[in-house]
């Protein structure tokens, strides 16, 4: 949790795309693999204030899976000891979501971690409609000590890859205008299925990668295409700086492994030619 230096962690975890009755592309289990996540975390010995889900929890035209996501979602709070915190993508069905913790009430609310404020949106309409840009500003109206992040599915800005290059927020210059001059220092969200870092408009944008896949990023600028890797983020804010470092699933054998704490003078010099 909290530490005494005023670090707050956060898991980013995002396009988790569960399915009920069969596999997402014959191969993938969305919820095994939120249960993945706890393992490593517990595993890795990672304690983080919250977890934060971006959106396309489930596969579209799978709202029956949401009860099985929601006990899921519930399985990782416990292992961690945090909260999970999930937003709507656009594959998500509104009115069956509500099942899942937290969105009884709507899609949108702000949650206090302790020194950081979270601010959960919906773009499961690819864009955020007019009322939640009002509530946002006035959740944002008061700074949080910590400072504020702000999670969505759609992030204001497009891809690198051609084929995704026009698929962030439709209205991003609305959401970027209801941020500047406020206490946000980062913004989390997912739907690229890649990570991507960028500034906007001197907001920082963090896109995740995706638990369920990865893009091939040489697909082609007329292609979409994924491979089988997940993927989530881990964010560190502590009173002076924001980092993120993508996290992958996957297990292969180490080449080596040494203690952190070896020195250089315990790692053997190459010897001259």
């Amino acid at each position: 949790m909290t530490r005494t230096d005023g670090r707050t962690t956060i898991v980013h975890v995002s396009d988790v795309h569960a399915t009920s009755g069969e596999l997402l592309y014959g191969a993938i289990d969305g919820i095994e693999r939120l249960e993945l996540v706890g393992s490593y975390l517990v595993e890795a010995g990672i304690t983080p204030e919250a977890v934060v889900v971006t959106g396309d929890l489930i596969q579209r035209g799978h709202s029956s899976a949401y009860p099985a996501l929601g006990r899921a979602l519930d399985r990782l709070a416990d292992r961690v000891g945090a909260p999970v915190l999930t937003t709507l993508g656009n594959h998500d069905e509104p009115e069956a979501a509500r099942v899942l913790p937290g969105h009884a009430l709507g899609h949108h609310r702000a949650v206090d971690l302790g020194p950081v404020r979270v601010i959960l949106l919906d773009s499961s309409g690819r864009f955020l409609a007019a009322d939640q840009l009002r509530w946002l500003r006035n959740a944002l109206a008061a700074p949080h000590p910590g400072g504020t992040v702000v999670a969505l599915h759609h992030a204001p800005l497009g891809s690198p890859l051609p084929a995704l290059a026009k698929q962030g927020l439709q209205n991003a210059d609305a959401l970027l205008d209801a941020l500047e001059g406020t206490d946000v220092r980062l913004v989390l969200s997912g739907h690229f299925h890649h990570p991507l870092a960028a500034t906007v408009r001197d907001v920082f944008v963090s896109v995740g990668p995706s638990l369920a896949y990865h893009q091939v990023m040489n697909a082609g600028p007329e292609f979409v295409s994924g491979h089988d890797s997940a993927m989530f983020s881990l964010v560190h804010l502590t009173p002076h700086a924001v980092s993120v470092t993508s996290v992958s699933m996957r297990t292969p054998e180490p080449l080596f492994s040494s203690r952190a704490a070896a020195s250089a003078r315990d790692i053997p010099a190459a010897r001259p030619a």
